[in-house]
């Protein structure tokens, strides 16, 4: 990608990097080989699920079209989806099969033997030769699949693997996985209500060189819905947040630990909005405590 070249390395922390002054996008390295991605990626659970709706489905595609134009790589779903991944599949053709897609899936099923037909039905809906990141869904099943994924990287018919939970389910069960076995990724809740990984769980991600993918930044749209209405601080200007949604996105970005934060949209604005939380300063320490504070107070 052209944008990639004008991406520099900031000093801040391991696998940290901010955007050049012309509004390429944010970029964060994936710890386990640090290609770098870009940090704001694309949710598709709900959102994306509009059945056979020719409306609905073209709507979809502009997203995705507004998404990588601006520079997004990552989109995100699960055959736990309904008809998003048939979805992204529609979208992708109609935009002649961009090649900077990050296309990252996920098995869920109860059955391990069940895993690869999953898998494969998976492919052919997104239409891609493979999937770049497959992820265990909510850690079902996951000993089971969690060979299969890594048997499918070995022979590369996968790039990457990892594991999910959502809403702070099963932390314990997933920090033992992490500590185990040799993931790429985890993918989990984090936000500026929702922080109960920060200790344990995004230390043991940065310490066994795993990405951080975040999954309802928003809380699926309650978070930003409780805060509609009320005025943004005057200092947030000073980390460039013009909205809400900007606002909770920079403060998840702000975590040195995190690799890609995946917000689901149908509107185009609204994909272009939380692709802008990737420009400009992001909140140090100091200032993601003010955020807190702010936010709890309300």
């Amino acid at each position: 990608m052209a944008a990639a070249a004008a991406i520099t390395s900031a000093a801040l922390a391991p696998g940290m990097e901010t955007q050049a002054q012309d509004q390429s996008p944010l970029l964060r390295s994936i710890p386990s080989t640090m290609e770098r991605i870009p940090a704001i990626g694309l949710g598709s659970w709900i959102t994306f699920n509009v059945g056979n709706d020719d409306v609905l489905r073209d709507e979809c595609a502009a997203v995705m079209a507004a998404f990588f134009d601006a520079g997004g790589r990552v989109i995100d779903s699960s055959p736990m989806y309904g008809s998003s991944q048939a979805v992204i599949g529609h979208g992708l053709d109609k935009l002649n099969r961009p090649s900077q897609l990050f296309a990252a899936d996920k098995v869920w099923t109860s059955s391990g033997s069940q895993g690869p037909a999953q898998i494969e039905q998976s492919r052919r809906l997104w239409d891609v030769p493979r999937l770049d990141l497959l992820q265990v869904h909510n850690l079902l099943a996951w000993e089971s699949h969690l060979k299969t994924l890594f048997d499918m990287k070995a022979s590369g018919n996968v790039r990457y693997v990892g594991i999910t939970t959502s809403e702070g389910r099963r932390h314990d069960l997933l920090e033992d996985i992490m500590r185990t076995q040799p993931l790429d990724f985890v993918q989990l809740t984090y936000n500026i209500d929702d922080r109960d990984v920060e200790e344990r769980i995004l230390r043991l991600a940065r310490d066994r060189s795993i990405g951080v993918i975040v999954n309802r930044p928003f809380q699926q749209g309650a978070l930003t819905r409780r805060l509609e209405g009320t005025p943004l601080p005057e200092w947030a200007g000073e980390i460039g947040a013009t909205t809400w949604a900007q606002f909770i996105l920079k403060f998840i970005l702000g975590h040195p630990d995190i690799t890609v934060v995946i917000p689901a949209t149908t509107r185009v604005d609204h994909v272009r909005e939380n692709l802008a939380a990737g420009s400009g300063p992001l909140p140090d320490e100091a200032m993601r405590s003010r955020m807190i504070a702010y936010v709890q107070d309300l």
